[in-house]
Formats: structure tokens, sequence, C-alpha cells
């Protein structure tokens, strides 16, 4: 079952084999960058401006430039060779900072985060690291994990007081969840996979080995101060108990607790379990939870459009996820993810593994404040709500990636669509535009916008 939205997706792709966005169409006719009166309908007679026009500078990404020369603060005219020390890596990776966009004006908080950069806590069993407001302040709506987990090792049994989302990136692993119905959940999941654990349900996380050595998966929380080292785990508190409690708790001797650990694990090595999820799961009384933990979104098909695909997976198609919505995206080479922006919730974007592109991101913050940032796979991003953005391809090959918002249902607003849909006189007495560009414009979104013209 797909929502309206990926409906709306595929009318779509279905209405245009190439999609133009209409900020493209803008920079081609020397637009004006503030209102005028309403002009006639002849591109001949446009008048005079209030303001000049708009630089026609295509200001064009030197990624590619970059990595066949040493990074300089050049852009046309502007900037100046660097006479002192330079972290040349940096520069090939950041072109967009060394050497900005004439757009860029103003103060952007950052909204780039690499997992490179994060401490990784390893243990016997894998390892993790994350981000949070402490590592990018700017995202108080979310905090992420990336995670990996040996084959047979285990993310000990635990609970938050945020709810968990997570992403399947490589291997398989198995889920356990008991709901406070007294309803147990097993399954396995593989690269593509989702799961959710809402806040304060205790589960646990165990690496497979029937697709590779164990998993690596990404998670996400809704709350931004979200921090791995502060879970709640069962080593920890029983370890915090006295075994007098234990014993009558339990109601068994206390020696029976002469051997838990002393401190948390946090992680351990275990054996790879056999069989499957189903068949090794306990038989609870109450009976298995009404509801899944796990969707198997790898199975769900992509709706294509002209430039790439996307697909969405909210409460709507994955019942209990109700804080988390994502959109996984693809953009061909040359193509962006539409000009738009997300009414009332951020947008987390995580960047998929080295074949899959990279990325550059202008963010608009109004008032003009505008700033350009560059993303490579491992990157995370931020976008609070309402404020405009693009996502484009600048690589040499497919960029993959995932938008992830805390809400129940994804919401966006594409900036061609509204301009499409509203009366073309109120369109031309902003932007000027003529008349074929107008008759261009996607009066359904466009959502990826291929590389072309219409």
């Amino acid at each position: 079952m797909f929502t309206p939205f990926v409906v709306a997706l595929a009318l779509s792709a279905a209405s245009s084999t190439t999609t133009k966005s209409a900020s493209t169409a803008v920079s081609s006719a020397h637009v004006s960058s503030a209102s005028t009166a309403p002009s006639a309908t002849s591109d001949s007679s446009l008048p005079v401006p209030t303001v000049p026009y708009a630089s026609d500078d295509l200001n064009d990404s030197y990624l590619d430039q970059f990595q066949n020369e040493i990074p300089e603060p050049i852009r046309g005219t502007n900037g100046a060779k660097l006479l002192g020390p330079q972290n040349v890596a940096l520069d090939r990776e950041n072109p967009d900072f060394l050497a900005s966009p004439s757009t860029d004006n103003g103060a952007v908080s950052n909204v780039k985060w690499p997992f490179s950069l994060s401490h990784n806590r390893v243990q016997d069993g894998g390892w993790g690291r994350q981000q949070n407001v402490h590592s990018m302040p700017i995202a108080t709506a979310m905090a992420g994990v990336n995670m990996r987990l040996k084959a047979g090792g285990i993310r000990e049994l635990h609970w938050h007081v945020t709810a968990e989302w997570a992403y399947v990136l490589e291997g398989s692993c198995r889920i356990s969840v008991v709901n406070a119905d007294g309803q147990n959940y097993d399954a396995d999941v593989y690269p593509g996979d989702l799961w959710y654990f809402p806040a304060g349900i205790p589960h646990t996380i165990q690496g497979l080995n029937d697709v590779a050595d164990g998993c690596e998966f990404l998670l996400v929380f809704d709350d931004g101060e979200f921090s791995e080292d502060s879970t709640f785990s069962v080593t920890d508190w029983m370890a915090h108990v006295p075994k007098e409690v234990l014993s009558k708790n339990f109601k068994v001797n206390a020696s029976a607790f002469d051997h838990i650990p002393d401190r948390q694990l946090w992680m351990l090595p275990s054996a790879v379990p056999t069989g499957t999820a189903e068949g090794g799961a306990v038989k609870s009384p109450q009976g298995v939870s009404t509801f899944p933990y796990s969707f198997a979104a790898s199975k769900a098909n992509s709706t294509k459009v002209a430039g790439g695909t996307v697909k969405v997976v909210d409460s709507r198609t994955f019942e209990i996820s109700k804080t988390i919505a994502m959109a996984e995206v693809s953009v061909e080479v040359g193509g962006i993810r539409e000009l738009h922006w997300h009414p009332t919730q951020p947008e987390w974007s995580y960047f998929m593994r080295v074949s899959q592109g990279n990325a550059r991101i202008t963010v608009f913050a109004a008032s003009a404040n505008a700033r350009t940032f560059d993303y490579q796979a491992g990157d995370i991003g931020y976008v609070p709500p309402s404020f405009g953005h693009y996502v484009e391809n600048i690589g040499n090959t497919t960029l993959k990636f995932l938008e992830i918002f805390n809400a129940d249902k994804y919401e966006d607003i594409s900036l061609n669509q509204w301009l499409a849909l509203t009366p073309p006189d109120v369109v031309k007495a902003h932007l000027q535009l003529s008349d074929d560009t107008i008759g261009k414009l996607q009066k359904v979104k466009p959502v990826v916008v291929g590389s072309g013209l219409l």
C-alpha cells in the first residue's frame, strides 16, 4: 500500500520524462529579485525593475575541478590563493565552503556532521558511534547512531526514554521485543529494512551470518539530546540492585546471581543464533504483538520519477512508527531533489555508501541567509522546518540518501508545484517569468528532477 504522496509521484513520472526546476528556468531568464508591476504577456516588454536583476552566474560545483588541482578560495574574479597551511583533503570534500557560491549570504548554522568525526565506542562484539546536539547543535529534534554487530554480537537487553527507528545498511540481524502487554515480537531484518521501538519498550539486537559477518545499521532517535551512552541496560540495572532484592523479586536463592556482571556490558559477543526468528521465539501466554515492530521496506517498490526514485515509509504503511517518517531517495547524475521545504518538521538526512555519489545542498533560512554544504557517504545533514533547500547530485554515480523526519507522516512543499498552481499573473508580477517558462512549471510535484531541459 502506497501513500497519496507516492501515487502523486507516479503521476509525476508519467507526465514528463524530463523535468526542469523553476530555479533553473529562472536563472536562464535573468530574473528580477523583487516585485514589480504585473507585466504584459509579451516577453519583449518587461517593466523596469525596482532593484537590479539577480546575477546570471551559474555558480557550478567545483568538486571535479578540485580533484585534479590544488583547491583555492577563488570563484570568478573574487578571492585569492591560499598562502598559509591547507588541509587539501578537506577542501576537496567541501568545495562550496572554500569557494562559496555568490548566492551564499549571511549566516546559517552548521548543518553537516560526518560520522567519521564521531568518537567510536569499540567493544568485543562490535562498535557504535553517535551524533547529537553536542556535535551538531542545530539538530535538536533527532539524533543518530551508526552501529555494527559482528555475527553473534549482541546489543544488550535495554530500553530508552526515546523511540528508536532503524535502517539496516548491510548484513542482517535479529530483533527481539517485549511490550507492556507481555506480547513479544521476533524478526530477522535485512538491508533496506526498518524497525521501530516506541519509547520505553525493551529490546535487543543480534548479528546474524546468513548474508554477511553480522550487520551494520543506522539508528535515529526522536530527541536531539539522546546519548547512546545513557540508555537503560539490564546488566547495569541488576548490578545496582541488592541481591537480597533480586532474590525476592525472582523467587530464587540469592546465589543464582553470583555471576551477573558488576557493570553495564552494552555490547557482547555470543554464538550466532540458528533457525528462524519465529522458531527461536519464546511462546508468550499473551501472544505475539498485534503490531509488527519491523517493516520489510527492502521489498516495497520505489516510485520512478524523472531523474531518480522515491520510496516513502511512514505511519500509513508502517503503523507503529508514530514519531519517525522516511523517504529513501535516489538522484541520477546531474539531477536534483527539487527545491522544496517541509512545513513543520526538520529533516535529518543520511548519505549512503561511497558508490552512491556526492551531494550539494543550499539551505535558505529567510532574510537573505543562505549557505551551501557538500556531503559524502556517511555524512549527516539537518534542515530546520520550513527552510528551503534542494539536494543536487554533483558526483559521477547515482546519489542515494535518506530523508528522516520526527513526524508520523511525510510532508513537503514543492516550489515548482506552488508556482504552477498560483495564478500566472501573480507569478509574473514577482519573478517576471515568460509565458513559455510558466507553461513548463509542473502542477504535479517533480520530487526529483533529471538533468537537461524540457
